[in-house]
C-alpha cells in the first residue's frame, strides 16, 4: 500500500512538472485540434477508433501534429491491451517480449494487443522484420508513428499490411485555438500581436507553439501577461511587423521583382514573407500563377518548376521546402519573360463576351453519328497528318472571328514559335501543298 501511495505521489509530481503540451494532451477525440479529415465526425480514423475495429496503421506527419495523442486516445478507447515502445530505445529483444506477452494474453484471455511504436522509421530492417509475423497473423495490431516518408523508411511487407493515415501541419486557426487553450490552462493572458507572433512561428507544430507559450508565460513573471516583447524573448526572434497592408505590399513587391528578372529581390521578399510566417502555400500559388502570366511560353518549364515547388510544400513541408520555393523564385526571375498567355486569353474572352456566339464551321463538326454526313458535317476537313508539313491552312474559328489572339514574343522558347508562326503564315499565303480529307476526324 505504501509503495502504491508513493508511486501515485511521484506520478502526480511528474505530471505537474510535465511540459504544457503533455499536461494539455486531449482526453477525447473531440478535444483534438486539427486533423479533421481523420478525426472529424464520420471520418475514417475516428470511426475505426470509436468502434474498436482498428487494424494496423501507420500515422505519418510532421512533428507536433498529434500522432502520439492519437495513439493515447486509441489506448483509452480499445478493449485490447495497449503496449508502447519507442524505436529510439527498443530493440529486437523488446519486440519479441511484447509479441510473447501478446500471444499469452490472446491464448489465456482471448484479448488482443495493440502495439504503439513511436518513431517506427528508426527501426532497421531486421527489427521491422521481427514484427511482421505477429502483425500478419493478428497477434499484434501495430500503430506506428513516423515523421519520415514511410514508403522509404518502412519495409514494404509491413507497410502493405497497414493502413496509412497522413497527418497535416496544423492550420493557423488550429494553432490559435491551441494558444487560447494554453492561456486558459496557465491562467494567463496575452496581447493579440504576441499571439500572432507565436502562431506565425509555429510552422503547424502544436507542441512547439505550446512550448513557446509556456516559456513566454514564465518570462512574463507574476502578471502572467504575455506581450509582444515577451513573445519575442521566448522565441529569441524579433517579430516582423506584417499586418494586412504589409501582406499585400510585400507580395506585390515579390511578384514585381520576379517579373522584373531580379532574383536577389525575389529571394529577399521570399525570406521576408517566410520570416513573418506567411503561408507557404499562398506563396506557391502566386508563383504558379506568375509562371503562366509573366513567363508563359517563353519558358514552358517555368510552370513545371513552380508547380513542383507547390507540391514540395505538401510533400516535404517546411522548413525544407523553403529551398524548393527559392529554386522556383530563381528560375522564374532568370527566365525569359512573356505575357502573351494572359494577353491572348484576354482577347479570346473579349470576343466571347462581346460578340455573338458564332457557328462551328461545318467542316469541324462531328461527323461520326448517323445522319451527320447527310447534313454536310465534316465535309472539307483537311487532316494535318496527311500533309508532309504536318500542317494545313484551314478555318478553325467561326466566320466572324479573324483577328489573331496569340502573338508569340521574340523571347526565349517563344522566339522559336515566333519564327515558326511566321513561316506558317508565309506557307498559308503561298497556298497549301498535298492535302487529304478525313471527314469528322
Amino acid at each position: 500500500m505504501a509503495d502504491d501511495l508513493f508511486a501515485a505521489a511521484a506520478e502526480e509530481r511528474l505530471a505537474q512538472r510535465a511540459p504544457l503540451a503533455a499536461r494539455m494532451r486531449p482526453r477525447s477525440l473531440d478535444e483534438v485540434v486539427g486533423q479533421r479529415h481523420l478525426l472529424g465526425p464520420g471520418a475514417p480514423l475516428r470511426t475505426l477508433i470509436e468502434s474498436d475495429r482498428l487494424s494496423s496503421v501507420v500515422l505519418w506527419g510532421p512533428a507536433g501534429t498529434g500522432k502520439t495523442t492519437i495513439a493515447r486516445l486509441i489506448a483509452g478507447a480499445t478493449s485490447r491491451a495497449f503496449e508502447s515502445l519507442s524505436a529510439v530505445t527498443a530493440g529486437v529483444k523488446d519486440v519479441r517480449e511484447v509479441i510473447e506477452k501478446a500471444r499469452r494474453r490472446l491464448g489465456e484471455h482471448g484479448q488482443g494487443t495493440i502495439l504503439f511504436l513511436d518513431e517506427v522509421h528508426r527501426f532497421n530492417k531486421a527489427q521491422q522484420d521481427a514484427l511482421l509475423p505477429a502483425v500478419e497473423d493478428g497477434t499484434l495490431t501495430l500503430v506506428g508513428a513516423t515523421t519520415e516518408n514511410p514508403f522509404f523508411e518502412v519495409n514494404p511487407p509491413l507497410l502493405s499490411r497497414s493502413t496509412l493515415f497522413r497527418l497535416n501541419p496544423l492550420e493557423p486557426a488550429d494553432v490559435r485555438e491551441l494558444l487560447v487553450r494554453g492561456l486558459q490552462f496557465e491562467q494567463a493572458t496575452a496581447d493579440e500581436d504576441a499571439l500572432d507572433h507565436l502562431a506565425n512561428r509555429a510552422g503547424g507544430d502544436g507542441r512547439a507553439v505550446l512550448t513557446a507559450l509556456e516559456v513566454a508565460v514564465a518570462l512574463a513573471g507574476p502578471t502572467k501577461h504575455v506581450t509582444l516583447e515577451v513573445a519575442e524573448k521566448a522565441l529569441d526572434m524579433r517579430a516582423l511587423r506584417y499586418g494586412r497592408d504589409e501582406h499585400y505590399d510585400v507580395i506585390s513587391a515579390f511578384i514585381k521583382s520576379i517579373r522584373g528578372s531580379d532574383p536577389d529581390a525575389g529571394l529577399y521578399w521570399l525570406a521576408r514573407m517566410l520570416a513573418a510566417g506567411e503561408d507557404a502555400r499562398f506563396i506557391a500559388r502566386r508563383l504558379v500563377i506568375l509562371a503562366s502570366e509573366d513567363v508563359g511560353m517563353a519558358d514552358p518549364m517555368a510552370l513545371l518548376v513552380a508547380n513542383a515547388a507547390a507540391h514540395a510544400i505538401e510533400f516535404v513541408g517546411l522548413p525544407e521546402a523553403q529551398l524548393n520555393l527559392a529554386q522556383a523564385v530563381i528560375h522564374l526571375a532568370t527566365a525569359p519573360k512573356s505575357n502573351s498567355v494572359i494577353v491572348s486569353l484576354g482577347r479570346a474572352q473579349a470576343d466571347v463576351r462581346d460578340r455573338p456566339a458564332g457557328e462551328v464551321p461545318v467542316h469541324l463538326r462531328d461527323a461520326h453519328y448517323q445522319g451527320a454526313k447527310s447534313l454536310g458535317h465534316g465535309k472539307g476537313y483537311q487532316y494535318p497528318h496527311d500533309d508532309p508539313r504536318g500542317w494545313v491552312p484551314q478555318q478553325y474559328r467561326p466566320d466572324e472571328l479573324t483577328s489573331p489572339y496569340y502573338e508569340p514574343s521574340p523571347h526565349g522558347f517563344e522566339g522559336e514559335l515566333h519564327l515558326r508562326s511566321g513561316a506558317l503564315e508565309r506557307l498559308d499565303a503561298a497556298g497549301s501543298g498535298p492535302q487529304s480529307n478525313q471527314e469528322g476526324e
